[in-house]
């Protein structure tokens, strides 16, 4: 599933060329998650002013109104002059005079939404209940620790979760607990205030370097210019059950958690 580095890649590899842009024509195939939310042809000869990001949603925002897209399990979006026919995964095409942004995703788990402004309740009811930006300056240590005091659930099933913090996938909150030398299972409530500053740092590291990375690709994930991430070659626990830690030599372990893998380390994760 893309997470916050794959989503900010891929805002950034085509915000700035989209900017501007007239819409000429919308092309809806199979249906997503949610409906469109109006008629194609009303988007017809709006305006694109920028793409900002909120958690996993991209911000489309339009002259009159806003487009929220979300990538899903599966989604992924490109953006070019010169595109093929939509194929059999391609299910929204965004014609502008600057190019074609087209969402592809086999599972259909994404979605493309319009909305007349963020305060439409549908906008609400997607965005409301989002944590805070890891990245952003409201992500604070102390700030953190005091919310981790409040929940019984495992720290990764919290991480997971998005109401506390957005964007710390499986893939991150494996990496920032391992950094931090904390166990996905410890209850987040037990996580002292020196160890929640540890995770904290850990987690504005682990993003940061992903972010530098172009993400992570498992499977087929790139960004809207056809560039694969490679954050997936410097990962400590992720998907290495059964390898030597990279720090200790021992053993990596892997856990169920929820429908979600866990990957630790015994030796340097003791808490």
């Amino acid at each position: 599933m893309p997470e916050l580095p794959e989503v900010e890649v891929t805002r950034l590899s085509f915000a700035a060329r989209i900017a501007g842009a007239r819409i000429l024509s919308v092309h809806v195939g199979k249906p997503l998650r949610w409906p469109l939310g109006c008629l194609p042809s009303t988007l017809e000869g709006r305006q694109v002013l920028d793409v900002g990001r909120r958690g996993k949603y991209l911000l489309v925002r339009l002259d009159d109104g806003c487009l929220l897209l979300h990538l899903g399990m599966s989604g992924s979006l490109r953006f070019a002059m010169d595109l093929p026919p939509p194929g059999a995964h391609d299910h929204f095409d965004l014609v502008t005079d600057r190019g074609v942004l087209r969402l592809n995703d086999p599972r259909r788990f994404g979605a493309v939404v319009h909305v007349p402004s963020l305060d439409d309740p549908r906008a609400v009811r997607l965005l409301a209940g989002l944590g805070v930006e890891p990245l952003d300056p409201g992500f604070d240590p102390v700030g953190f620790h005091q919310a981790l005091r409040k929940r019984r659930a495992s720290i990764k099933q919290v991480l997971l979760a998005g109401d506390l913090v957005v964007g710390v996938g499986n893939i991150y909150a494996s990496e920032s607990l391992f950094l931090a030398g904390i166990r996905p299972s410890l209850p987040a409530c037990r996580i002292s205030r020196p160890r929640a500053a540890r995770l904290h740092a850990a987690i504005v590291d682990v993003l940061t370097r992903a972010l530098a990375a172009g993400g992570s690709t498992l499977r087929d994930f790139s960004s809207a210019d056809g560039q694969a991430g490679h954050f997936q070659r410097e990962t400590m626990v992720y998907g290495r059950a059964g390898l030597a830690c990279r720090c200790c030599g021992t053993p990596i372990r892997q856990l169920r958690q929820g429908q979600r893998s866990s990957f630790f380390c015994p030796h340097c994760q003791t808490y």
